[in-house]
């Protein structure tokens, strides 16, 4: 790992719903890791008072910016949201991190030393050599594993994690992958944007990082959120290869020799053919 100069500006963005207790302590460990980097924090009017936190963070950090949100709409409004705030102020890198403390800041300059590398996208994975998750439940874990293997097969990915939120983007990847037309949350919310990067032939790499289960707390993943994402992964998965199957199709169709018309022989096109 290393905190090197950037070559552009890097906006975090956090989403938060009731995260009053880690929300100070994962943007002091941020501020330490990545100091150049910004922080947006995207707040869904939270009712324990983590908006009002945020501004008082903001107001003693001039890289600490806030957006104040009607309400609870889901992470992937609050990202996309987010996406927009960076792409109008100019940022170069924009990164979704989660508030409770599972995706480790001290491992953010890993992700943005690979887009200084070259990739479009970096996904911090759990599933690459070097990376693991701590404290988190059998369950959740085989949950997790088996979405991936799922997502793997029926969308063609070669990623392994590629339902992970802690990943680092170009800003010229965002503005290529149409934000207009998603709509997908949580789980889908990540897969649907590996997915648009890998399709417009953009460069995907993933990254080990060590995922830590929340210590404050509620998780927000819940099952609606796992049936969306199983009931999207499948009507794209067959949206792919049904594509697939026609475009082969038509290229066979395409190597075919062509039949004359009926009535004709083969040469009554050519002029130099032999009189019969």
């Amino acid at each position: 790992m290393t905190t090197q100069a950037r070559s552009g500006r890097v906006l975090v963005i956090i989403p938060t719903y009731n995260e009053l207790e880690n929300l100070p302590l994962i943007v002091r460990r941020l501020r330490a890791a990545e100091p150049s980097a910004h922080v947006l924090v995207a707040d869904d009017n939270s009712p324990d008072g983590t908006g009002k936190l945020a501004d008082q963070l903001a107001e003693a950090d001039d890289h600490v910016h806030v957006m104040h949100r009607e309400g609870k709409q889901g992470l992937g409004a609050a990202y996309i949201a987010g996406f927009r705030w960076g792409l109008e102020h100019g940022y170069d890198v924009l990164v979704e991190m989660d508030a409770d403390g599972s995706h480790p800041p001290e491992q953010l300059p890993d992700l943005l030393d690979r887009i200084e590398a070259g990739a479009d996208l970096a996904i911090g994975s759990r599933y690459v050599a070097g990376g693991s998750s701590v404290n988190w439940p059998k369950r959740r874990q085989l949950l997790s594993k088996g979405a991936n293997t799922y997502v793997a097969l029926a969308l063609n990915l070669h990623v392994k994690d590629s339902t992970a939120g802690f990943r680092a983007f170009r800003a010229t990847t965002l503005e290529k992958i149409d934000l207009d037309d998603v709509d997908s949350q949580g789980y889908c919310f990540q897969v649907d944007l590996t997915m648009r990067a890998i399709r417009r032939g953009l460069r995907v790499d993933e990254v080990p990082i060590t995922f830590v289960e929340r210590e404050h707390g509620t998780s927000k993943m819940d099952q609606a959120i796992v049936v969306e994402a199983l009931w999207r992964v499948t009507r794209w998965g067959v949206r792919y290869r049904t594509t697939q199957v026609s475009e082969q199709a038509r290229r066979v169709a395409d190597r075919s020799p062509r039949r004359g018309k009926v009535g004709s022989s083969p040469d009554s096109g050519n002029p130099d053919a032999p009189a019969g």
